[in-house]
């Protein structure tokens, strides 16, 4: 009984200091929701731990203790159970660029295009109609208009312009021959000295790309996929900034993030063609590929419910740049996160707290060939015409989302690897965070005041 005494003592004393540590975590995360959580959970845990060993050693709710204790080691250990079908990873077709909002949107009322595409199309008529007599992204009308922010994230878009005349270009007559392993541990180091979050290579496939381009100044142009390899990397978006949206800082920080993709992804495809060889880069309004399926099978992660790329580290509180190039690469191995997309299919709180209602609350559907989600595009994007953001609700609350640190790489590792974590991580979150939390308060420097 001595030895139940000091175990169950022990216990307490872990599980006490435990708490407080993630108490002084979640103070310097900015969340005194979880703090205050964490101090009540390390008192809990002194009175139902420490309080028996002290009072009444070798009662018997200290032989019940130790019971509870030993299953909580064996469900620790044990690997959580998680359905493979959820990760089913080739489509049977490629994406029309057309199709997707951001094309639709630039469709004027009464054009040859507006016309023939909604005689292809005349179910998307109506709605699409609908979300143009909204103010728009970035309107000085919309819902959430803000003269500091607005302007910031657009100059950002407009820098984008800028460097979209260097995506492309001749390579250098003469090839410089370099190891292909050589190469592609310098573009990694080269991506995270510019900025990069992670990075990593996949062998392209027809699927990757647009089968036909859908902006503006390419509308209409066939997509023939012609580099044998894609380098892929993200960028991670601020998480402060993020949780103010849907207010004017998260589009800010997206924006500002399409810019650093963009940046880095033109750097290095400009350097590939300077070594001679040919290289194009994806960035924001000049995409070829569809990046969260290069970067899945480049092993950045998985595709969850929000129809976002679900990095380890940061979850979908990233953007994507990718390069592809003829230059022989090694290609990653694609790490599937069975996991992850597990516990996807049980959280929901991106759906829950989804202002348009945009996210689907079911299991996946097969679509095109794979089993997945998708989002109902015409909602989120009609929501983004009112409030002139991007919104962004569903990347801030995503337990995924949280920052990079020891405690939360400890539970992203334990819904992995541990029954017991993979089980309380989603009611922990809600416990710690709320089902629905508030968005975040703008940073200070952002807050406008009004001249007098």
């Amino acid at each position: 009984m001595q030895y139940l005494n000091i175990l169950v003592f022990l216990s307490g004393v872990l599980w006490v200091l435990f708490f407080l540590w993630v108490s002084l975590v979640s103070l310097r995360e900015q969340e005194p929701r979880a703090a205050g959580v964490s101090v009540l959970l390390a008192l809990a845990g002194g009175i139902v731990f420490l309080l028996p060993v002290l009072l009444v050693p070798g009662s018997v709710w200290i032989v019940v203790l130790s019971f509870v204790l030993a299953a909580g080691v064996i469900l620790f250990f044990l690997p959580p159970p998680v359905r493979r079908d959820l990760t089913d990873a080739t489509p049977s077709g490629r994406i029309d660029e057309r199709d997707v909002m951001f094309s639709r949107r630039l469709l004027v009322p009464g054009s040859r295009r507006y016309e023939e595409y909604y005689a292809r199309h005349p179910e998307r008529k109506e709605v699409d109609d609908r979300f143009r007599e909204k103010p728009g992204l970035l309107s000085r009308k919309a819902l959430y208009f803000d003269p500091l922010t607005f302007p910031a994230a657009d100059a950002y878009f407009r820098t984008i312009e800028y460097l979209a005349p260097a995506i492309d270009g001749e390579p250098h007559p003469e090839k410089t021959k370099i190891d292909p392993a050589r190469i592609t541990r310098y573009l990694k180091d080269m991506a995270g000295l510019m900025g990069a979050l992670e990075s990593g290579v996949t062998e392209m496939r027809p699927y990757h790309y647009y089968h036909t381009r859908g902006r503006e100044h390419n509308y209409g142009q066939p997509v023939t996929p012609e580099h044998r390899y894609g380098f892929v990397f993200t960028v991670e978006m601020d998480r402060e900034m993020i949780n103010t949206g849907p207010r004017g800082p998260a589009v800010m920080e997206s924006a500002r993030q399409y810019l650093e993709a963009a940046r880095i992804a033109v750097a290095i495809a400009q350097y590939l063609r300077e070594l001679g060889y040919e290289a194009r880069a994806h960035i924001d309004a000049h995409y070829e590929v569809v990046c969260p399926l290069v970067a899945r099978d480049a092993g950045l992660g998985e595709i969850g419910r929000m129809g976002l790329l679900m990095t380890r580290k940061t979850g979908p509180r990233v953007r994507i740049g990718v390069v592809t190039t003829n230059m022989e690469l090694v290609p990653d191995l694609r790490r599937e996160e069975p996991a992850m997309i597990d516990f996807c299919n049980r959280c929901k709180k991106c759906a829950v707290n989804c202002p348009a209602q945009a996210i689907s609350h079911d299991p996946p559907a097969v679509i095109n060939g794979v089993r997945r989600w998708q989002i109902n595009q015409e909602a989120c994007y009609t929501f983004w015409t009112i409030t002139g953001t991007d919104c962004g609700r569903c990347v801030a609350v995503c337990p995924y989302s949280h920052p990079d640190n020891l405690f939360h790489r400890m539970v992203r590792r334990g819904i992995r690897h541990s029954l017991l974590i993979n089980r309380l991580a989603l009611p922990m979150d809600e416990l710690f965070y709320g089902k629905r939390p508030a968005p975040g308060k703008i940073p200070r420097w952002l807050e406008y005041k009004k001249s007098k």
